[in-house]
């Protein structure tokens, strides 16, 4: 995802993608070690947009 699209999100939607993204993360993460996961280009993707949502979380409170 773009960040054009994160910064179209309300506070809430955002925070609850985040939620959701992380635990799919974590799941990755443990998948991965356990057996191949058939893509592992998709954990950097998902570790890159929980930065993304971080970051624009944190510009908003700066903001305000």
């Amino acid at each position: 995802m773009s960040n054009k699209i994160y910064k179209e999100m309300t506070d809430e939607e955002l925070k609850k993608k985040l939620f959701d993204t992380k635990l799919d993360y974590k799941k990755m993460k443990l998948q991965h070690s356990v057996s191949q996961i058939e893509n592992p280009s998709q954990i950097k993707f998902a570790r890159r947009n929980i930065a993304r949502m971080i970051t624009e979380l944190k510009i908003r409170d700066i903001s305000i």
